[in-house]
């Protein structure tokens, strides 16, 4: 399905009129069925056997990319704020300004080194005590100078000796419609299937505590990923990934064969499958790349759907 680095980025993409924004817990429910099994949905259960509800919220924070207002009494700022561990090109976009200094449209990009802030504009305040500046920002992970050079071809990221169907790939764009997708390959991984790293590289995003999944817009957001920094500056991104399963923390150098989950069904997915793609900045978004598997040999195979994929 879709590339789930787009996913994330959606949220990204917020209207803002405050200096912050905060994501808000759910209630989420679960219950044993007829056969005794754990079934988890954030509907009650119209009866006496309603099962035990909990609070579901985006747990794992840990990457913070953001554009944050600051008001003081001097001035406004819009700041950027880069705590990913790759470079990150952010834009800001202003809808509406209630500041002369600011115009209706204008916009403002910088590239921001790992670990960085920078105020993106400064507008001074004359007295009022709320000015009105709404805008729109995203983001792109990694450096635009970044050139897709992997040493080898693609480990097929599954067991060795294993085969598995590839569901969808270039040129076929059922569900592939953007950018950060077009060159992405899924693979009909059933449910908890061990997941391998494809390729070396240090782990800058996870999330691992969504349960849920469906072929519905509203999911966008609920997919379970990683992405892998690669030496290049190019990411990889493993979609879809089952719920509490990943295993690698943020920050960790993984090795070319590595476990680091198991395959889920989680997000806007119509059923089990890894959604698997290689994305460089493109300056202002994230765009994928073509790839290619190791055969046999390490002969580079290039993906093709409907074409049965072995790991070697």
């Amino acid at each position: 399905m879709r590339n789930v680095s787009a996913l994330w980025r959606a949220l990204a993409v917020l209207i803002l009129t405050l200096p912050g924004t905060m994501l808000m817990a759910q209630t989420a429910y679960k219950y044993r069925d007829a056969n005794g099994q754990w079934v988890f949905t954030d509907q009650a259960r119209p009866s006496a056997e309603s099962g035990e509800s909990f609070s579901l919220g985006h747990e794992n924070n840990a990457l913070h990319v953001s554009v944050d207002r600051n008001d003081d009494a001097q001035s406004t700022q819009l700041i950027a704020v880069n705590d990913c561990l790759c470079p990150a090109t952010f834009q800001v976009s202003i809808v509406h300004s209630g500041f002369a200094t600011i115009a209706n449209g204008a916009s403002y990009q910088a590239t921001l080194a790992p670990g960085t802030r920078q105020t993106l504009l400064r507008a001074t305040r004359t007295g009022v005590d709320d000015v009105d500046l709404r805008f729109v920002w995203k983001v792109a992970l990694g450096s635009p100078d970044a050139v897709h050079n992997p040493a080898l071809p693609y480990r097929a990221p599954f067991g060795v000796g294993s085969t598995f169907l590839i569901s969808q790939a270039y040129p076929v764009r059922i569900t592939h419609t953007t950018a950060d997708s077009q060159y992405a390959v899924d693979i009909a991984l059933p449910d908890g299937t061990p997941v391998y790293a494809a390729r070396e590289g240090v782990v800058i995003n996870t999330r691992h505590d969504s349960y849920r999944g469906a072929p519905a817009p509203v999911m966008l957001d609920q997919a379970n990923f990683i992405q892998i920094l690669h030496s290049d500056g190019t990411i990889a991104v493993y979609g879809h990934l089952h719920w509490d399963s990943i295993r690698v923390r943020m920050g960790e150098h993984v090795a070319r064969g590595q476990y680091l989950a198991d395959s889920g069904n989680t997000g806007f997915t119509s059923g089990p499958h890894l959604h698997f793609a290689v994305i460089r900045n493109a300056g202002l978004e994230d765009v994928s790349v073509p790839i290619q598997f190791a055969g046999i040999a390490g002969v580079p195979v290039s993906p093709v759907t409907q074409m049965p994929l072995t790991a070697y």
